[in-house]
This record gives C-alpha cells, sequence and structure tokens, in this order.
C-alpha cells in the first residue's frame, strides 16, 4: 500500500475518530487520500405529484441544510489531513440514489483501493450504491469494516477465502501489497471441488505458491462447512485464525440472485465484525 492513492468515502456524520485512524495508517505508508464526503439529494415531493409552493420551499431549504452539513464534514477533513500531515484532497457530493455508484466510481478510477466509511451504513442506500459503484464500476477494490483499532491498511494475518473464480483471483491481485508485508496469510478453501477442472487435486497450493514467489508467508487450509452457509464458516474460521482482514472475491453469482436468494457476498458485506477486502 505504500506510496498508493487511497480513496476515503464518508458521510456528514463520520465520527472524526474513525477518519483520523485511516489518516494515520496513510501518513505511515506514504499514502495520499482522496477523501469523498458523499451525501444523498433530499426526496422532492414534485417527483410524485405536483407539490404546492409551501413543499417546494422546504424540499430547497433541505437540499441547503443538507449541502451545509457535508461543506461542515469537508471543513473539518481538510483540517484532519493537515493536522495529520498526510497529503490528500477532499470533495463533496450530494446526488440522487441512482447516480450514487457513478460518482464513487469516477473518483476511484484514479485511486488504487477504496474505503467505505461504517457511518454510512446509518444510510442504507448510500452505502450500498458506494460499495456498488467500486465494485462493479471501478477497477479496484473496496474495504469495508475498517475501524480505529485495526490495522486493515496494514494487516498483520489476512484470511483470503479462495476458489478458483475469477473474482477471488482478483482480489488476491488487488490485495498483493497487503499480502506482501502481512506476518501470515492463510489461503483457505471451503468444500473444495478436487478435480483437475474444479479446484484441483491440493486446493489452494497454486496459488499458496505464486504468493511465496511474492515473499508472503503462506499456510493452506481446507475447511469443511458442515451445512453451514459459506459467508458464516467464514467468518468463523477467520477469527479462529485471528485474522485482521478477509480477502475474498465478490458476487461470483448475480447480483439479483444474491439479493433474492442471499449468498456469500451479501453476509460478509452485511457483517460488521470483520474487515473485509472485497474485488469483483
Amino acid at each position: 500500500m505504500k506510496n498508493s492513492t487511497i480513496l476515503i468515502v464518508v458521510g456528514k456524520n463520520c465520527p472524526e475518530q474513525d477518519l483520523a485512524a485511516r489518516l494515520e495508517e496513510a501518513r505511515s505508508l506514504s499514502a495520499h487520500v482522496a477523501i469523498l464526503i458523499t451525501g444523498m439529494t433530499p426526496w422532492n415531493p414534485a417527483y410524485d405529484y405536483a407539490g404546492s409552493s409551501a413543499e417546494s420551499r422546504l424540499w430547497t431549504e433541505a437540499v441547503e441544510a443538507e449541502r451545509a452539513e457535508l461543506t461542515a464534514m469537508s471543513e473539518r477533513a481538510e483540517k484532519m489531513l493537515q493536522e495529520h500531515d498526510v497529503s490528500g484532497d477532499v470533495a463533496t457530493k450530494m446526488c440522487d440514489r441512482v447516480v450514487t455508484a457513478y460518482a464513487v466510481a469516477r473518483r476511484a478510477l484514479i485511486c488504487d483501493l477504496a474505503i467505505v466509511g461504517q457511518d454510512l451504513r446509518q444510510t442504507p442506500d448510500l452505502y450500498r450504491e458506494a460499495v456498488f459503484g467500486v465494485l462493479f464500476r471501478s477497477p479496484i477494490g473496496v474495504l469495508l469494516n475498517s475501524r480505529k483499532d485495526t490495522p486493515s491498511l496494514a494487516p498483520k494475518r489476512v484470511f483470503v477465502a479462495w476458489n478458483t473464480g475469477k473474482e477471488a483471483a482478483r482480489a488476491v491481485h488487488l490485495a498483493l501489497p497487503a499480502l506482501r508485508t502481512a506476518e501470515e496469510v492463510v489461503i483457505a478453501t471451503f468444500d473444495p471441488v478436487m478435480t483437475e477442472y474444479q479446484d484441483g487435486e491440493n486446493p489452494g497450493s497454486d496459488v499458496a505458491k505464486w504468493l511465496t514467489h511474492h515473499g508472503c508467508k503462506v499456510r493452506v487450509e481446507q475447511f469443511t462447512c458442515g451445512g453451514k452457509e459459506i459467508g458464516k464458516a467464514i467468518l468463523e474460521r477467520s477469527g479462529e485464525n485471528g485474522a485482521d482482514l478477509v480477502v475474498m472475491g465478490a458476487y461470483g453469482h448475480s447480483r439479483l440472485r444474491e439479493a433474492v436468494f442471499g449468498g456469500t457476498t451479501q453476509s460478509l458485506i452485511d457483517q460488521t465484525g470483520q474487515a473485509v477486502f472485497l474485488a469483483h
């Protein structure tokens, strides 16, 4: 992560101690920080019907209030960049929900990693669109559940949920700077299919060998889910291994299928206890 450009997407209510922790990590890595403070445009009742002038005035006031709060957070973020001596820039973006993903993705195009702040979970639509913007409309991965008390940018122990899908491979490639500096990397497969054209005769050994060539300290583990949902099994096993970060490919199945039936990616996005790096 050294000398990288890190995109941090937060909202108007981002706790300063959380942002401060990320800035300190960035400073230790000589990273540039791009802070994007995003909010959703208040709903205009005129979209539903011909609203009265009073309703129009209330909507205008709501927009101005939202913009003022975003500006205030922007000023705090600018001040924090100076206080922590971090190279960076701050931008604000208020837009409709359907445009949020595009706005986040546009900024992510020239960054190396995105962090979506926990505070955005207070507005589920905003959080979801920010995550999807990075995953589906940008070339980088996204870090979720990054906290002030965990070394998310330079983790000591990384748990890689591995299969032979493109998404998992992309996640490992994008996470390689963190894997190189970790004290231990666990390559974990769950209920692997040990055939030549599935997960191989020794699942995980191929990616472990490749990572070893990069200087990573790697251990391979093969787990059975025992009837549990894979996402839950990943969280349990990563916890047992003391992982600071889980690395995983996102949405090997379609978003629609996971939205309707649930899935591993959705489980990892919804949980809040384990830092996770996702890439699609």
